[in-house]
């Protein structure tokens, strides 16, 4: 096979031609490349949903462990660090979409 690459520069004209066709395929054909991109979108939301539920369990055990040492359930400083940071990094959707995950994880305060 390493023979087979110097023996290529004839064979990149062959394959950049079937990568052009290929992509022009996809292009041409909206309904598979949405319906491709519609599949990615549906294994993130099964990977966000899977990361909010251990990031729920994680949150239940710092709450119990607070409070068994005497603490307060809700760390309000905390919770502003974590406010921050999703609004800085995903603007001001991002802030409501931490408030969802802090509602999620500890309940209503």
């Amino acid at each position: 096979m390493t023979t087979t690459t110097p023996t290529t520069p004839t064979t990149p004209t062959t394959t950049p031609t079937t990568t052009a066709s290929t992509a022009t395929t996809d292009a041409s054909d909206p309904e598979q490349v949405i319906g491709e991109a519609r599949e990615r979108i549906d294994e993130l939301d099964a990977r966000i949903i899977r990361l909010v539920r251990e990031r729920m369990e994680v949150s239940s055990r710092i709450q119990r462990t607070r409070i068994a040492a005497g603490g307060r359930r809700v760390h309000l400083s905390r919770e502003m660090e974590v406010l921050s940071r999703f609004r800085a990094e995903l603007g001001g959707p991002g802030t409501t979409l931490a408030m969802t995950l802090l509602e999620l994880s500890r309940g209503r305060v």
